[in-house]
């Protein structure tokens, strides 16, 4: 696979460290060009073929990058003459890829991700277009993609739209693996928007855009403040542990009860309350090395009081109130099924004896090979013996947390491993204890 990096930004965010003396691509980082970072990651996945598309004061980049022999790269250049945008430079692209596709970043994002593992998503759906997609702790002012239930982009909700329903949590990260074909799409060199002129068309179309969902690290980095920060987490080791290349770890979530009051079932939005301290110990989680990852029963979609649709609206309420608090999960896997007949409504095809309601260990499973989990490092939290089981038999530690029913179903004789008050405490205790 080749790889293609939009490196032409004037970066005047960063003039603090530029100071219109270099390129944005080449500010400083950690002690070099952010740029010579990027083309390190993409040769250690094997991508030895690089074309930079390079404008404001290109001669900096490539008097420093040469060829790219000193990285044991082969490096050849775009120039853009004026401003293009996003995708205004394809048609100069077209005769340096050869691949059947590459792979498209902006010179402003650090990045550790197992760009193979990404690769091999792209195949396996015959994509045109894959976006790394990702929650993060600001959604409310973030672009944010539109999915399906099989991870086909269907839309882009502007962070300029006025927002009126409640939104999934997922970020278009700025890493793309397109077809060659691709290029084709922008018949002439002009200034284009790839996602606005492009993506979005092509959403809207049905044709195969699909977002690869990961929790993996890719941080804008195109303000002095995001540098800083990132140089913090990259010191520190953090974006290096979020790799799915390496077995990671996860804090497994009980909804109703954990995250949100537990009143009986929730049917609809409206009845979804965030707990308190929700909030607090979701942010802990996500500053951690820990995955937060939902795995919730959901009966009622088997006996027809709720659709999977308006679950997902529940759960999309979820993540907008979690998103307005600075939190995020990493993903949620609920089981829709009940084994019991006989409600009024009921959807006869999920009435069966599945393998994942809880206490069996299905979703926790689906999320272990979906993530590379060691499910040996992972905890869950809950407020049922039932939570509790199900990590005793997924042999994951556990923490039975006070809020909800508080392990007063009764249906197990199990011990938790850990007691807390609420999702706060559930954290503090983990992280204390790792």
């Amino acid at each position: 696979m080749q790889a293609v990096i939009m490196a032409g930004g004037k970066g005047s965010r960063l003039a603090a460290l530029t100071k219109d003396e270099i390129p944005k691509p080449m500010a400083p980082f950690l002690g070099k060009p952010l740029l010579e970072w990027q083309l390190e990651q993409l040769k250690r996945y094997g991508i030895r073929r690089v074309t930079l598309v390079v404008g404001h004061l290109k001669e900096k980049i490539i008097s420093h990058f040469g060829d790219g022999s000193t990285l044991g790269l082969e490096l050849d250049y775009v120039e853009e003459t004026a401003p293009l945008g996003t995708a205004g430079a394809f048609p100069l692209l077209l005769p340096k890829i050869e691949s059947e596709h590459f792979l498209l970043l902006f010179g402003d994002i650090r990045f550790d991700i197992d760009l193979a593992r990404m690769e091999r998503f792209f195949l396996e759906k015959r994509a045109e277009c894959l976006l790394f997609a990702h929650p993060n702790a600001h959604p409310y002012d973030s672009d944010l993609i539109v999915t399906d239930g099989e991870n086909r982009v269907t839309g882009f909700d502007s962070k300029h739209n006025v927002r009126t329903g409640w939104q999934d949590n997922l970020v278009n990260a700025g890493i793309y693996i397109l077809s060659r074909d691709m290029l084709r799409r922008v018949p002439e060199v002009k200034k284009t928007d790839f996602e606005k002129e492009i993506l979005a068309p092509m959403a809207a179309a049905g044709e195969a855009i699909y977002a690869y969902r990961s929790p993996e690290y890719v941080k804008d980095v195109g303000t002095v403040d995001r540098i800083r920060a990132a140089e913090e987490e990259w010191r520190s080791g953090f974006p290096a542990k979020r790799n799915l290349e390496f077995p990671q770890r996860a804090v497994f979530l009980d909804r109703d009860g954990v995250i949100n009051r537990y009143n009986g079932f929730v049917r609809t939005p409206e009845e979804l309350e965030l707990l308190p301290c929700a909030a607090e110990g979701l942010r802990q989680l996500n500053s951690s090395a820990y995955l937060a990852i939902v795995v919730s029963n959901q009966p009622v979609v088997a006996r027809g009081e709720t659709s999977e649709a308006e679950l997902e609206t529940i759960f999309n309420k979820m993540k907008t109130l979690l998103g307005r608090e600075g939190a995020f999960v990493d993903d949620v896997f609920y089981c829709p099924h009940h084994p019991d007949s006989g409600f009024p409504g009921e959807v006869k095809e999920l009435k069966i004896d599945c393998d994942c309601r809880k206490p069996k260990t299905g979703m926790l499973r689906r999320a272990a090979e979906r993530y590379h989990l060691d499910l040996s490092a992972c905890y869950l939290v809950g407020d049922t013996t039932g939570d509790i089981q199900c990590g005793k038999n997924a042999g994951v530690r556990t923490v039975l947390v006070k809020t909800g029913e508080a392990g007063r179903d009764g249906k197990y004789a199990v011990t938790p491993d850990l007691v807390a008050d609420d999702l706060a405490a559930a954290a503090t205790k983990i992280l204390e204890e790792q």
